[in-house]
Formats: C-alpha cells, sequence, structure tokens
C-alpha cells in the first residue's frame, strides 16, 4: 500500500448559481492538485448547493446538475475528486456523490439516511437508498455503478456515510463499510450550525473513527448559502479515537482546503475546549458571516438599523460592526469591498469604522415615552463604531393617526382604556420612515425581535418586526442580555457600557409607568425555561409544571400563572412567528415555523391542559 494524500474542501455555494457554485469547485481541485492530493472530498450537494428546496423535485435542475458535473471531470486529471449533487432517476430523486478519477466517473454513492428534523426536510425532495443494493445508471451515454458501493486508491478501500448517515445509532452504513474492510471513511455533510454543534461532531468523527476503525474525515459546507441556515464549513479528520485536524469555522473565504497524510505518522492530537465562551464566539462569528453572506448575494448595498438604544438593536449593531471588521481581518479590504459590491465607491485604503458608516445607517426614532438614557445609549453606540446616526421623533406623525381614529370613533383614547392601541401605534409608526431609508439606499432593514418575544408575541407586526431580515429571532433574550456583557468586556465593544447599564424596555407607555419587558412579560430566564421544555421538548403544561417545580424556586401559583401565560400567548400568536422576516438558525432550536416548529394558527389554545395543570395541589 502506497501512502496517500487525502484532503478536503468546504465550499460556499448558492442555489441557481451555477458559474459561482463551479468555479469554488474547480479553483479548489486546482490547489488541491498543486498540493499533489491524492482524494479530495467535497460537501454534500455542493454542486447545486444544498438550500436548492424544491428545485430538486424539477427534472431540469438535476439534469443541469449532472452537466456542471461534465465541466468539472476535465479537471480531475491526476486526483481523485468525490462531489455531491442531486440524482433523478425516472420519478425518484437520490442525494448522492460522484466519485471521479483521471476525467472519468467511477460511480457514484446515493444517501441512505434522509434528515428529516429540526430544519431538515430531506424526504420531501429525496429518496433514501437501500443498503447493499447496486443498480446500473446510465448517463452520458455510458454505464456507472450507482449504490452502496465502496473504492480503492492505492491499495486503501474507502467509502462513504453522507451527513445523516453518521448520526443512526443503529444501521448506519459506517458498520457495514468495516465489515467489506475499508480503511478511510468520508463525510460529506450539509450539516446546518447550532451554538455547541461543532463539540457534538467532535465527539461523533472521533468515536467513529475507534468504532469503525477506520480513518474518519468529515467536510462541511460553509456560510449563509440560501438565507436561513448557515453552514460553518467545518472539516475534522479523526484516527484511533484522536482528532488530528480541525479548521478555523465560518470563514469568510469562498473555500477552504485542507489536506492530511495518511496513514498518519506521528499523531498529534489536538486540544479542544468548549465553554460559555465558545458559544458566544460562535454566536457572533456565525451571525456575521451570515450577515456578510446575506448582503452580497442579495446584492444590496448596506443594512438600516432602527437604533433604540435598548439590547436587541444594540446586539445587531454590533454584528454589523464586526462582520465589517472580520471581513477586513480575513479577505482585506480590496476584496471585502469587491464581494459586498462596493469597490467602486469606498475607498481601498479606508478605515473600518469609515466603511461602517459607509453600509451601515442606524436611526433613533424617539417619542415623548422614550428617555434621554436611550437616546444617549443609540448616539454613544452608533459613535463607536462608525455608523451613520439619524435622530428624528414621530410624535407628530403618532398624534395624526391618533386624532384621526379619536374623530371616526367619536372619543379619546385613553392609556387605561386602549394601552395596547397606543402603544402598536408608536411602533408601527416608525416603520414606514425606516422602510423609506432602507429603500433610498437600497440597504437590508434589519428587525429587531428576538426567540423570546417570538415565543410570546411580544412585538408589533408591521412595527418593530419590519425588516427584510431578523438576525437575533432565534435567540433568547437572556442569552443576548449576557453576550452583550461578554461583548463589552471580551471584545472590547465599550460603546455597550450605556446599554448594559439598561433595562430592557419598550418605551411605549408614559414614562412614569416605568415600563419595563420582564413585568409585562415575565423574568426572561423564566420564558427560557419554559421554551425548552414546551418548544425544544415538545411537553405539555403539565409536565413543564412538574419538572419546573423542582427545579426553579418559585411559588407554585406564581409558577402556574407563568406557564399559563406562556402557553396561551405562545397559542394566540402563531400568526406572528408566521411573518417574522427570514432569520438565522442560529441555536438547537428556533420558534420560526419555516425552519423549526411548525403550530397551527388556529387551535383551542391548550384550554383543557392548562386546566388539569391548575387542579395539581401547590
Amino acid at each position: 500500500m502506497s501512502p496517500l494524500l487525502l484532503a478536503a474542501a468546504t465550499l460556499n455555494q448558492t442555489p441557481l448559481d451555477w458559474e459561482g457554485n463551479l468555479n469554488n469547485i474547480i479553483q479548489a481541485i486546482s490547489l488541491a492538485k498543486e498540493k499533489k492530493v491524492d482524494l479530495l472530498c467535497f460537501p454534500e450537494l455542493c454542486i447545486t448547493g444544498y438550500g436548492s428546496e424544491d428545485l430538486f423535485l424539477s427534472y431540469w435542475y438535476p439534469k443541469k446538475a449532472l452537466q456542471s458535473l461534465q465541466t468539472i471531470l476535465p479537471h480531475t486529471s491526476g486526483i481523485t475528486v468525490f462531489v455531491g449533487l442531486p440524482i433523478r432517476i425516472n420519478t425518484k430523486v437520490y442525494n448522492c456523490m460522484a466519485i471521479l478519477e483521471n476525467e472519468e466517473i467511477l460511480g457514484f454513492v446515493p444517501k441512505q439516511f434522509l434528515a428529516i428534523d429540526g430544519v431538515h426536510y430531506e424526504a420531501r425532495w429525496f429518496t433514501p437508498w437501500k443498503s447493499g443494493e447496486e443498480i446500473i445508471l446510465e448517463c452520458f451515454d455510458t454505464k456507472y455503478p450507482f449504490g452502496d458501493i465502496i473504492f480503492e486508491k492505492n491499495g486503501h478501500k474507502y467509502g462513504f456515510e453522507i451527513c445523516e448517515d453518521a448520526w443512526r445509532s443503529t444501521d448506519r452504513p459506517g458498520y457495514r463499510l468495516k465489515k467489506r474492510g475499508v480503511d478511510i471513511i468520508f463525510n460529506p455533510s450539509a450539516s446546518h450550525f447550532a451554538m455547541g454543534k461543532s463539540e457534538q461532531r467532535e465527539i461523533l468523527v472521533k468515536e467513529s473513527s475507534t468504532d469503525l476503525g477506520v480513518a474518519y474525515l468529515y467536510v462541511n459546507l460553509l456560510g449563509n448559502e440560501s438565507g436561513r441556515m448557515i453552514f460553518d464549513g467545518e472539516i475534522l479528520f479523526s484516527e484511533n479515537g484522536h482528532c488530528l485536524v480541525k479548521n478555523k469555522l465560518l470563514s469568510y473565504q469562498d473555500y477552504q482546503l485542507v489536506t492530511v497524510a495518511y496513514p498518519v505518522q506521528q499523531p498529534q492530537p489536538l486540544k479542544l475546549n468548549h465553554s460559555l465562551d465558545t458559544k458566544n464566539e460562535e454566536f457572533m462569528a456565525a451571525s456575521t458571516l451570515a450577515l456578510f453572506d446575506y448582503l452580497r448575494k442579495s446584492r444590496s448595498r448596506g443594512f438600516v438599523l432602527s437604533l433604540s438604544g435598548g439590547a436587541d438593536s444594540s446586539t445587531i449593531a454590533i454584528l454589523v460592526a464586526d462582520m465589517v471588521k472580520r471581513g477586513v481581518e480575513e479577505l482585506g479590504t480590496a476584496l471585502f469591498l469587491k464581494k459586498i459590491n462596493r469597490a467602486s465607491d469606498i475607498a481601498p485604503e479606508s478605515s473600518i469604522p469609515e466603511i461602517i458608516g459607509k453600509i451601515f445607517t442606524t436611526a433613533y426614532q424617539g417619542t415623548k415615552n422614550s428617555s434621554e438614557a436611550t437616546l444617549n445609549s443609540a448616539h454613544n453606540l452608533a459613535k463607536s463604531l462608525g455608523a451613520t446616526f439619524h435622530h428624528w421623533t414621530i410624535d407628530e406623525e403618532v398624534d395624526s393617526y391618533t386624532k384621526k381614529i379619536e374623530t371616526a370613533l367619536g372619543r379619546k383614547l385613553t392609556w387605561e382604556q386602549d394601552d395596547i392601541v397606543l402603544q402598536n401605534i408608536q411602533a408601527r409608526t416608525r416603520s414606514p420612515i425606516i422602510w423609506m431609508l432602507a429603500n433610498i439606499k437600497n440597504h437590508l432593514l434589519l428587525s429587531t425581535s428576538n426567540r423570546s418575544e417570538g415565543d410570546l408575541g411580544y412585538a408589533t407586526m408591521d412595527g418593530d418586526t419590519s425588516g427584510s431580515i431578523s438576525p437575533i429571532a432565534a435567540v433568547s433574550k437572556d442569552f443576548i442580555l449576557q453576550w452583550l456583557r461578554w461583548a463589552e468586556k471580551e471584545k472590547g465593544y465599550h460603546g455597550l457600557q450605556s446599554v448594559n447599564a439598561l433595562q430592557p424596555t419598550a418605551e411605549l407607555r408614559p414614562q412614569e409607568q416605568s415600563q419595563t419587558d420582564e413585568e409585562d412579560l415575565m423574568p426572561y430566564p423564566i420564558i427560557s425555561a419554559i421554551e425548552k421544555l414546551a418548544i425544544r421538548d415538545r411537553r405539555s403544561p403539565m409536565d413543564v409544571y412538574l419538572i419546573l417545580k423542582e427545579e426553579i424556586s418559585l411559588e407554585p401559583s406564581l409558577l402556574k400563572a407563568y406557564i399559563a401565560k406562556f402557553f396561551r400567548l405562545w397559542s394566540i400568536n402563531q400568526w406572528k412567528r408566521e411573518r417574522l422576516a427570514v432569520s438565522f438558525h442560529l441555536d438547537e432550536f428556533n420558534v420560526d415555523p419555516k425552519t423549526w416548529y411548525r403550530f397551527p394558527v388556529l387551535s383551542g389554545g391548550y384550554r383543557e391542559e392548562l386546566a388539569l395543570m391548575e387542579t395539581l395541589e401547590e
């Protein structure tokens, strides 16, 4: 047996960008050939992009993917390359890896297990392949082996587990590959980002190398491919239970190539560390990359944000500024500006704050209920980042709307009788003018809703939910509050000092009422505790109460009241979650029905379940 130089290449692809996707693949192959790579593995569905959704169901889309495969073939002389694409056979579509070598196709390996939970709906598009089955596929006027097959290079046998294949505790393909004597298993994946998931993958890859007795090479897609789901571009290599290779995640590059010599002569296991700081850093890195990709792929010219001076909008402001900082540091100013389509009007010698000022515009939209503290907080933060800052009031517009309704009703609106109405009109009045600014600049409007607000509907439709994208809709408010303190202390964003000194408030009621979010709702940690059980774990109200009664020090009657409020508000506000702006999947779960948790818009609202909970003795 001769030694092999293995390689994995992560790619930042985009559905329907045939030319861009091919260019990334071909450039990575060229680099691999320069490095004398023998076997190069690309991620799952890398020719089309994983996020192609119902395009996979068409007849023309898989056919065009095969045409791209033909374009790749001439670049495979002297190297073996694995690329992912959909293959249609009659009425069924399969998620496949094509094995290419010396300008020839050696065969196709289809995925055996489909991801059908959480953010994944693969069974809508693909058919799982049965283990042990092999057929002949005819394409390009030639016949090729297709199915559960293995290959050999320089005396080393190798096979594939495609993403979900490896996560099956029983009947995973790897066990059968072990019996067939493979030496190397490649895992080409399209595994969505979630905070803490990298650690799970490390465990999977390390344990797989031990349990299966193989060298195990894993490669994931990279970037915000199609709008919602983020891929971190992780590459892992493990042998004998030790992780020997791990790349830098969430890169701004179009592709990354990592090589490893096999067999490994002097293995040096990596020291891998995971902590809350790691989770905070992951959130920041994933969100900034998602914003970068969304900006350039939507061909927009920047971002607009209604900056209230509070936690949510300040979080987004930091993320936009950090997106610029990371992009310039990794790509260089000239390439960064080229990628975001601003090379023609922003000088390459511009500083990071100067670039931020050109692509990021903020506005504080005050009312008579707003405080000097939040105005100063917003202004100081924008100034510290270099963002363009505007300040105007909307009292005139709010009064105009209010007087028209009062005339129509023949009565005055009062806080005692019309509290929600008078709050909502302020939030909604902010929307048209900030949209106007975004439209004029051809910028994306950033919505500021978080997951805790999504749980309870604590957001005004067509008000603070207005936006092109909602970057933090998938993370809880208590996570955001601790992250802001971390960003100030650990990342040096000292403009957050005023933000972190404020108590979260909508500032929609008169100041003398001292409105706070937690008084309107309940303590944010309680919301998070309930939502994890009710939404993540899908527990009933009774289960939630019995579990939290043992975990949280609260009067049973108060805990019941919080749980009842959560389920009641959750049920009546599903229509709001259906209308959320495009959000990024960032945590282990989210409440966006388009990506994770589906719930009926109309329901009985847990009436019987909550009544049963109330019967429990305290």
